[in-house]
Formats: C-alpha cells, sequence, structure tokens
C-alpha cells in the first residue's frame, strides 16, 4: 500500500511539474488549456517539489511527511480552483493525499504523547538501592521464588530499576479471527514505583493499520486502540476493572524483571513445592495472580482471574506461559510465551510474544530507537 500511494504522489506531483513547464514554454501542457503565468508557473513547481518531498517522507517513514503533504494539497487545491474546468479531476487525489497527511500528522501526535507519557513516568521513578541482591533478601519468600531467584541469575547483581523491551507479536484481536495479526511493540517499566507503558502497531489487514497503548500508573491503568491513529476504537481508563488488569499485567510481566518480587508492594504465599501467589498493592488497586514453576526454577506460566473487557462481569481465567527461556543481559528471563483466555465458549489463544531485545537500567525514557517505524 505504501508502494502505491508513493506512486500516485509522484505522479500527481509530476502534473504539476507540467504545469510550470508550460508556463515557460518547455513543454506543450494541452491538459490545462489557459496559459500560465510565469508567476504561477514557480507555483506549479513549489507545488511539485513538495509534493515529492511528500512522497520520500513516506518512502523514509519520516514523521514528518505530514507537513509537506498538506502544504502541498494547499497549494496544488488553489491551482486547480484556478483552473477547474480542465484540472478538477485532481481534487480527488487531493483528498486521498490529505486524509494521508491527516493520518500522518495523528501517528505524529500519538507517538508524542506517549514519547512524553514515558519521560513523566521516568522523572517520576527513583533507582533502587544499588547494594546487590543477597540470599538473605531473597530468605523469607516461598522456597519455589527462592529457587526461581537463584536460577533467574540476580544474586550478587544490583536490583533493576526499570526496563525496556522489545516484542515481535502475533495478535488475534478477537475469538473468531483465523489468521494471526502481525504486530511489534515496544515496553517501558519502572519498577519504584510501578508503572509500565506499552505501544503496539499492528494490521487488521493489508489495509487497516492499528495502533494501541496501554499504561499503568499510580495504580490506574489506561487502555487506548486506534486505527490509523486517527479513530479511537478502545478507550478504557478510569474503571475499577481496567486497573486491576493492568497491575495483573504488570505483575504477570515481572517475570522479566525478576528481582522486582522483592518490591514491598508484592506479598507472596506459598502454595506448593512448585507453585506460590503473589499479591500486589499500589494506589488503591489491589490484584492476584498464581505463579508456576518448573523443577529447576524456570518460569512455567503465570495465571489470574482478569477482567477481559469493562463489560465483563465477571473476570475470566488468563493464563501466560512460556514456551522458552533464555539469557539475557545476565538475566535468565522467558523470551517466547503465548497468553491465552478461559471463555464460555472454550479457550482463546489471542498472543504470541517473543522478546526481540531487551535493557536494564536505561539512563533515560524513551530510548532512541526506531523500532515502530515499519
Amino acid at each position: 500500500m505504501r508502494t502505491a500511494l508513493i506512486i500516485l504522489i509522484g505522479i500527481h506531483g509530476i502534473i504539476h511539474l507540467l504545469g510550470f513547464l508550460k508556463a515557460f514554454d518547455l513543454y506543450e501542457f494541452n491538459s490545462i488549456s489557459r496559459p500560465i503565468s510565469t508567476t504561477s508557473g514557480i507555483i506549479w513547481l513549489l507545488a511539485f517539489i513538495l509534493f515529492v518531498t511528500t512522497a520520500i517522507s513516506i518512502l523514509l517513514k519520516s514523521d514528518y511527511s505530514w507537513v509537506s503533504g498538506l502544504l502541498a494539497v494547499i497549494i496544488s487545491q488553489a491551482l486547480i480552483f484556478n483552473n477547474w474546468s480542465d484540472a478538477r479531476f485532481g481534487t480527488l487525489l487531493n483528498i486521498i493525499i490529505l486524509f494521508v497527511a491527516i493520518v500522518s500528522y495523528s501517528t505524529y501526535s500519538f507517538k508524542n504523547k506517549v514519547s512524553r507519557e514515558r519521560t513523566v513516568m521516568f522523572e517520576n521513578s527513583t533507582a533502587i538501592s544499588q547494594k546487590t541482591v543477597t540470599e538473605k533478601n531473597i530468605s523469607d519468600l516461598p522456597p519455589i521464588v527462592q529457587k526461581w531467584l537463584r536460577n533467574s541469575g540476580i544474586i550478587d547483581k544490583i536490583p533493576i530499576s526499570n526496563v525496556h523491551l522489545v516484542q515481535d507479536l502475533q495478535l488475534k484481536m478477537t475469538p473468531d479471527q483465523k489468521d494471526w495479526s502481525p504486530g511489534i511493540a515496544e515496553q517501558y517499566f519502572t519498577i519504584k514505583p510501578p508503572a509500565f507503558n506499552w505501544n503496539i502497531k499492528t494490521q487488521m489487514n493489508s489495509i487497516l493499520d492499528v495502533v494501541g497503548r496501554d499504561k499503568f500508573e499510580n495504580g490506574n491503568g489506561e487502555m487506548t486502540i486506534r486505527l490509523f491513529s486517527l479513530v479511537s476504537v478502545a478507550d478504557a481508563k478510569q474503571n475499577g476493572k481496567v486497573n486491576q488488569a493492568t497491575l495483573q499485567r504488570y505483575l504477570a510481566e515481572i517475570v522479566w524483571f525478576p528481582s522486582a518480587s522483592l518490591s514491598p508492594y508484592i506479598i507472596w504465599e506459598p502454595i506448593d513445592k512448585n507453585s506460590a501467589k503473589a499479591t500486589m498493592s499500589i494506589g488503591g488497586t489491589i490484584g492476584s495472580g498464581i505463579f508456576y514453576f518448573e523443577d529447576n526454577g524456570n518460569f512455567l506460566k503465570f495465571t489470574a482471574m482478569r477482567f477481559k473487557d469493562v463489560k465483563d462481569k465477571d473476570p475470566k481465567l488468563w493464563t501466560v506461559s512460556a514456551i522458552k527461556t533464555e539469557e539475557r543481559n545476565g538475566i535468565k528471563i522467558p523470551v517466547e510465551l503465548i497468553a491465552d483466555w478461559d471463555l464460555d465458549n472454550g479457550k482463546w489463544n489471542w498472543l504470541k510474544l517473543k522478546i526481540k531485545a531487551i535493557d536494564y537500567n536505561v539512563e533515560k525514557m524513551p530510548v532512541t530507537n526506531n523500532v515502530l517505524r515499519q
């Protein structure tokens, strides 16, 4: 679709170049019957330059293609009005390019909003003690949790204060969706206080781009989904069910930064030799879940009774299972996982996730990268 759009804008730009050539008697442009003055010819040339700039910006996936696109459409449409009888059909192309510019601006605005949120989240966080984690620090935890922490490699290491990670995803947005939708996501965590900011870019099909942002901060959760970064499909916030669901998600995801399990806002209770219950409380929001581990201490799965939707009357069983475990940056973590819901009509396996990159204790947020510029 991007290629077709670039070609369309390029052709539209070339038509404006022909108007410039006609003004200076360099080309006989018969599609415009009226003569074009040299002054108007310069304006036709400017429109051509702006359309070409827009096409190149889209090719390079620039965040600023909307600037040249909007200016090009304004100038082009003024030229069309001046030559309406010959050029009126160009209005359709300008409408298409205007829509593209609006979507581009919405994407730019959405990214800036997320970036500001991450900056504030980082500024509101504080570093965990620089003292390394010791056996004494984990001695009061259930035995299987102790084994998990030893196995993960956090002993004799400085606790993790924040996390930046990138995920490759496969999603099914509804239980009846047959094919997986590919996506890529970026996520930031802070541990003191507990917070995360996650955004995703995926496609419902070859045409519909979808972006989303989930956030948990101060015990409050938010979930946002938009088509083309423009049309809001879901916007859930200031809701107790959302708050608890995002807290439980944070709790499940501490398997990527195990030292967070030592945080005072998490209370552990043993269940049996391979499982333990964790209850997290922050900002008036409380949630819990059960961690299951293999005999060697590897994380196996996390389960929780969790609200899937704000409209749901009762929570559903939500399970996150590890498929593959590897060492990353000296910490042993699950790098491939699946997530599913137990619904009334059966199990809905809705997410496959791979950790593409993970960094601990970053010096600033957001980290400079182009991961979502796809």
